[in-house]
């Protein structure tokens, strides 16, 4: 079960009138109260002679509470949390729904147990497809503002107890691993201007791609601007010559008014920031050579790529033999480093199919929320090879079946890391780089699309 905090606003009445609409994601289904701060028989919206509802007295009566608070009022009084089950769950009733809902608010601090008539007021709205809406007014009955300390964490720990009391599908709680999602306005004006994608995952997939391929920060940022990509450095307020964050756009990434719109690296993915960036780069070994300012032979390529295929391959063994030894934490970095290297093969390969292999990947490489894996030799090897294959993209574009062998070795390398995570209980990045069930070594089809035709050939696997 998904507990989701929307977002809030202050249009309480708008935000009533869309829960009992036809809607817009789905279609609303005979919407109603299923519980309340009171009984939702005394608050469900009347129906005008029209067929409408008559949302004025349950707006009224939600919004007492903020009119009493004055200025002390927040200014956006609205919460909303969707509360979801599994698609294969039974459907749960409005009983069911009526003691999640309660559950939900009293884990929340909101309205608890015993002091509904101290707490906020709120009502949960059922409209179908076995989900509420829960909306409640941020101002207590007894005159105070309402505290949302942790809100979202207490939601998730509810939404885990409410699993195992009604027996419903066990849904991975968040472990801010995964990269920020473009908003609905983000997608929806993508879409309006043509693009691909939002610019916030073309600059994830273009930063991404630059930090697998730089030793350092000037590497970093000329290869941005190589890129095409804007960056915005931000300086401490305290050091002003000390660089504390980057921000980046693109000319796509605009507002109405023609305005830049600023991404900074956290906003991207957790492990984009500047500082994870620089744990990365002090760890890194920097003895390998630098190709990217010269050029390179067609044989230098070719043994670029082989090198590639053999370092994957050799990262691979080494994963698997550090999970067998129960040493998961030394693998984790090899995991981390793998993302460098499939953005890094994305881009010298020119492949729009691995590009979003290594997009699905990332959140398996990534580590538990403000951890950074300790360096590992497998890790350091494998950001050496990213390195390389930057390098040689940069030089030249030669496909052959050294680039088949290599996707073949990152097709196993995925997996192998997709098994760690599993060993390490981490079921959301376990599932991210997973690829079909395949009984042959050649890469499954969200891999190997375009690919020569002697890369396919099936054996057994060891």
């Amino acid at each position: 079960m998904i507990g989701q905090i929307l977002e809030r606003g202050s249009k309480l009445g708008k935000l009533l009138y869309y829960l009992y609409g036809p809607g817009k994601a789905c279609e609303h289904v005979s919407p109603h109260l299923v519980s309340g701060w009171c009984h939702p028989a005394e608050l469900e919206p009347p129906l005008r002679p029209d067929g409408h509802r008559d949302f004025r007295k349950l707006t009224g009566l939600l919004l007492q509470p903020v009119a009493l608070l004055g200025s002390r009022a927040p200014a956006e009084p609205v919460w909303h949390c969707a509360v979801r089950a599994a698609p294969e769950d039974p459907d749960l009733g409005d009983g069911a729904w009526m003691r999640i809902a309660a559950e939900v608010m009293d884990r929340t601090g909101l309205s608890r147990y015993g002091e509904e008539d101290e707490g906020v007021r709120w009502v949960a709205v059922h409209h179908g497809d076995n989900h509420i809406h829960i909306v409640a007014t941020l101002a207590r009955q007894d005159g105070r503002r309402a505290s949302l300390d942790n809100e979202r964490w207490k939601v998730v720990a509810a939404m885990r107890d409410i699993e195992a009391e009604y027996g419903l599908r066990v849904v991975d709680g968040p472990d801010r691993t995964a990269a920020r999602r473009p908003t609905r306005a983000e997608s929806e004006k993508a879409a309006r201007a043509g693009q691909a994608e939002p610019p916030r995952v073309t600059l994830r997939r273009h930063v991404a791609a630059a930090a697998a391929g730089a030793r350092s920060e000037p590497e970093f940022f000329a290869a941005l601007e190589r890129r095409g990509v804007q960056v915005r450095l931000r300086y401490s307020e305290h050091n002003p010559g000390q660089v504390t964050g980057y921000a980046v756009t693109m000319p796509g990434a605009r507002t109405a008014a023609g305005d830049p719109v600023w991404f900074g690296g956290g906003k991207l993915a957790p492990d984009l920031t500047l500082p994870k960036l620089r744990h990365r780069w002090a760890h890194d070994d920097h003895g390998s050579p630098q190709l990217a300012g010269g050029g390179l032979t067609s044989a230098e390529r070719a043994a670029i790529w082989d090198h590639a295929a053999r370092a994957c391959g050799q990262a691979t063994e080494q994963i698997r033999a550090l999970a067998a030894a129960g040493d998961v934490a030394s693998a984790a970095d090899a995991a981390w480093a793998t993302a460098d290297t499939l953005h890094a093969a994305a881009f010298a390969l020119r492949s729009r199919v691995v590009r979003q292999a290594a997009s699905a990947y990332d959140r398996a490489a990534r580590a538990p929320h403000g951890r950074v894996p300790r360096p590992t030799s497998a890790g350091r090897d494998l950001r050496r090879t990213a390195r390389l294959l930057s390098a040689a993209a940069l030089t030249g574009h030669d496909p052959g079946l050294a680039q088949a062998a290599l996707i073949v070795r990152l097709a196993a390398l995925a997996d192998t890391v997709a098994e760690l995570r599993q060993v390490q209980r981490h079921a959301a990045q376990a599932a991210a780089p997973a690829p079909p069930p395949s009984t042959c070594t050649r890469p499954p089809l969200w891999l190997a699309r375009g690919l020569p035709m002697a890369a396919l050939s099936c054996r057994p696997r060891r």
